[in-house]
């Protein structure tokens, strides 16, 4: 009986591990690394969260925040631990932010009313685009503003002006995707084999490669079903 009860676990888990193998290697093979949100002064973490959890649904992978004065979101209902699906890069000042997402050659799209805003639909997001969204009560700061290479707004027909930042992360986020789908952007892996491996092991194990980062070592390689080649 202890036999069969440790055999049928052992089979369990190679199971359950090839599965979870496959849907990492299937999420990681829609990843959009030329498309991503920044954050500012976002100080609700159950807001950030929620944006977290909109980004890893439309296939992003990076997002980034400039004091979130509530703190980093932590694992939870809200977010259905979206967090350790997207790397949040966290920074202390907005031109920090800004010199990173430059540097990648994105757009940077600022929801944010003004006269020069226009319409969130009637933009190209198939451009390597970086969605800033300012903080819950003020919007996005002055500065923010300005170094935006573009307004964007959702126009609103009710009495509201505007809609809960995680709600407006989510509506311009799925626009992007629909463009990008159009696009057939999903259709081929857009993050490079190595970079996908790399992800990879991390998401699959986790403790090893904290080890393995300690000691210095690269990622060894995975087989079909996700198991560690040994060297």
């Amino acid at each position: 009986m202890t036999y069969k009860t440790e055999t049928y676990h052992a089979v369990f888990l190679e199971s359950m591990t090839e599965r979870r193998y496959k849907r990492i290697q299937a999420v990681l093979a829609k990843r959009q690394p030329d498309l991503s949100v920044l954050a500012e002064d976002v100080y609700k973490p159950h807001n950030l969260s929620a944006m977290l959890r909109t980004c890893d649904a439309v296939g992003i992978g990076e997002v980034h925040a400039v004091t979130p004065t509530g703190g980093i979101p932590t694992f939870n209902e809200t977010s259905a631990s979206a967090d350790k699906w997207v790397n949040l890069h966290v920074y202390d000042a907005l031109p920090d932010a800004l010199e990173t997402l430059k540097a990648q050659n994105m757009q940077l799209l600022a929801a944010h009313l003004s006269d020069e805003a226009v319409d969130y639909r009637d933009v190209d997001y198939t451009q390597p685009t970086c969605i800033l969204l300012g903080n819950e009560k003020r919007g996005v700061s002055t500065e923010a503003a300005l170094r935006a290479d573009k307004h964007i707004i959702i126009p609103m027909l009710g009495m509201v002006q505007s809609l809960n930042v995680s709600v407006a992360t989510a509506v311009i986020l799925f626009e992007a995707q629909r463009q990008r789908r159009a696009a057939q952007m999903y259709d081929t892996p857009r993050l490079s084999e190595a970079q996908i491996h790399e992800q990879t092991f991390r998401w699959l194990y986790p403790r090893e490669t904290e080890k393995l980062e300690a000691d210095g070592q690269l990622f060894p390689d995975l087989d079909e079903k996700g198991y560690i080649i040994s060297p």
